[in-house]
């Protein structure tokens, strides 16, 4: 279980940017955190991944804290993919291999590299191992940079907007990698996204942020028309078909 408790930071003390974010996300399950730009989500994953220090409250995995661990220790448990990514001029397998880092010292195990093989091998990457990265279009780099971070073998899997620069097919392509890396390898995953159909389709679990603060969470009930107007300031019509609803929004009180 991901806690986080009455979390609190500011780029300044005089205009904090989270103002005592709560949330819960059990272990094996998506979670997705929605809002405007500017509401505290890039800030709150910075947080989570130890980019950032908080001024106050807590972020506990099962129970430990994570702002109490050095940062080898919470390489093992927080993975963090961000939308954008420099490899550099490494090669596939290269790459995924520097996942590994946080676990030696000079140079990799045997152990450290069965690791690399097997994800490899789990995200369909062995016909690419030997190319460079920056060949790759971009649903193969980001594919990369999640076998990059499941190497780590982490607890949490933090994304920041996995699909912003992607086309549908590739879009698909990364969600439908990303649930099943929760669902079968028991990962928790947390991520940003922009698009409410797509959340909706990628969910278990999902947060509405706004200024700074979780104004509502929940399974797929919370997707509503008052909370997208009060969340994004635009009109919705939530409609259901075949069980699964789907959300039209546009400005103006009519459609």
């Amino acid at each position: 279980m991901l806690e986080i408790k009455n979390l609190v930071f500011g780029y300044d003390r005089q205009n904090p940017v989270l103002k005592g974010v709560d949330l819960e996300l059990e272990e094996g399950k998506v979670g997705i955190l929605m809002g405007r730009n500017g509401a505290g989500k890039t800030t709150l994953f910075k947080i989570i991944t130890g980019v950032l220090k908080p001024d106050a409250g807590k972020i506990l995995f099962d129970g430990r804290d994570l702002l109490q661990m050095s940062r080898r220790e919470r390489a093992g448990i927080v993975a963090y993919v961000p939308q954008q990514i420099d490899f550099g001029a490494l090669t596939v397998y290269q790459t995924v291999l520097a996942g590994r880092v946080s676990y030696y010292n000079i140079r990799p195990s045997k152990a450290d590299l069965e690791v690399v093989e097997n994800v490899l091998a789990e995200m369909d990457l062995q016909d690419v191992s030997c190319r460079n990265v920056q060949e790759l279009s971009g649903g193969e780099r980001q594919k990369v940079a999640i076998a990059r971070a499941l190497a780590q073998q982490p607890r949490v899997l933090v994304f920041d907007e996995p699909t912003g620069n992607l086309d549908i097919a590739n879009e698909l392509l990364i969600i439908n990698e990303a649930k099943k890396i929760a669902h079968k390898r028991g990962i928790t995953v947390f991520s940003s996204i922009h698009d409410l159909n797509q959340a909706m389709y990628f969910g278990d679990r999902f947060f509405f942020m706004k200024d700074g603060r979780i104004r509502c969470s929940g399974g797929s009930e919370v997707f509503e028309e008052n909370i997208v107007r009060d969340i994004y300031g635009v009109f919705a019509k939530i409609v259901e078909n075949d069980g699964e609803k789907f959300i039209h929004y546009y400005k103006g009180d009519k459609q």
